[in-house]
């Protein structure tokens, strides 16, 4: 083998290592992720499926800007978004279909939501996406201000201001629904 093949080899075999690690350490914070945008665990597998797909495509041109979990997280984001636009028949009549015969939420279900109620998810899951993407990473990811608008691509004051508002609009949303006696 001449150098140039050996060279291409061990840069594939790293590339493979790199990746079988990323996958390692953040596909289940990916799926968490992808499960508050989703609510359905098969669709969430799917998307961090298609996230892996292209992180693997595009390992070769990972600039490290930034590392690779703040990557991750913006594709995941970025597939997410892509799913919501998405709009099919199937999304019209097999679901509704589907849900008559679901008996209760399955254990991978319940783990995610362990830490987090349904109500308070799909309270932030109804808020506009520039305050539910900003409240489910600052809560659900735990990140700080800062790796919010990296991970965004957004002025620190604009993560800040985002971050403000979609708590008073959650507020607002737990209060109305306390008025209403559905809590």
């Amino acid at each position: 083998m001449d150098i140039m093949a050996h060279s291409q080899a061990e840069t594939g075999a790293g590339h493979r290592e790199l990746f079988n690690s990323l996958v390692r350490q953040h596909a289940d914070e990916l799926k968490r992720i992808a499960y508050i945008y989703v609510h359905d665990r098969a669709e969430c597998e799917d998307i961090v499926q298609e996230v892996f797909i292209s992180c693997y495509k595009n390992l070769g041109n990972f600039r490290q800007e930034s590392e690779y979990k703040t990557w991750l997280i913006r594709i995941t984001i970025n597939k997410c978004k892509d799913h919501h636009r998405k709009w099919s028949f199937r999304n019209l009549v097999y679901k509704p279909v589907i849900g008559l015969f679901r008996t209760g939420p399955s254990a991978e279900e319940k783990l995610m939501g362990r830490h987090h109620s349904q109500e308070m998810i799909d309270r932030i899951s109804a808020l506009p996406a520039k305050y539910k993407e900003i409240l489910i990473l600052y809560y659900y990811q735990e990140m700080g201000v800062s790796e919010i608008a990296e991970v965004l691509e957004l002025n620190v004051s604009t993560v800040k201001t985002r971050l403000q508002r979609g708590r008073e609009s959650l507020k607002h949303s737990l209060e109305r629904s306390e008025t209403n006696g559905s809590v």
